[in-house]
């Protein structure tokens, strides 16, 4: 069986190779190591990592998840966005429905005043 790579961080990896290295101690003959079984590796690989790469790493990461991001959050500005207009506009076209409403029953009621007053005033001339 091939060494594993020491800088693997699959944790499984480090896990089957500790099981299989204590399979060999003295005692363990002919026993079976199982997954489920806490086993301390040897070797725990914890590597150190710079403030700068860490830095680098959390800008890409962030830059990765906004782009994925931008499409969803693009959809539901446009969304509230819409629903807002939506709103606003009905609220001002009914103000506007209400004023012409009151604008349009002032002119007939100037209207029909003036049509009476008019017809009243005019004396009958046929008989």
């Amino acid at each position: 069986m091939a060494e594993p790579d020491p800088k693997d961080p699959n944790p499984l990896v480090r896990r089957v190779d500790a099981l299989l290295r204590r399979r060999g101690e003295p005692g363990r003959e002919g026993q079976v190591p199982v997954l489920t079984e806490i086993v301390l590796d040897e070797a725990p690989a914890r590597r150190a990592v710079d403030a700068a790469a860490l830095e680098a790493l959390a800008r890409e990461l962030e830059r990765a998840v906004l782009v994925r991001l931008a499409a969803e959050v693009d959809r539901v500005i446009e969304e509230r966005l819409a629903r807002t207009l939506s709103q606003v506009l009905g609220q001002a076209l009914e103000g506007v429905r209400a004023e012409l409403t009151v604008s349009v029953t002032q002119m007939v009621r100037e209207a029909v005043a003036a049509s009476v007053a008019h017809a009243l005033a005019v004396p009958e001339t046929s008989q």
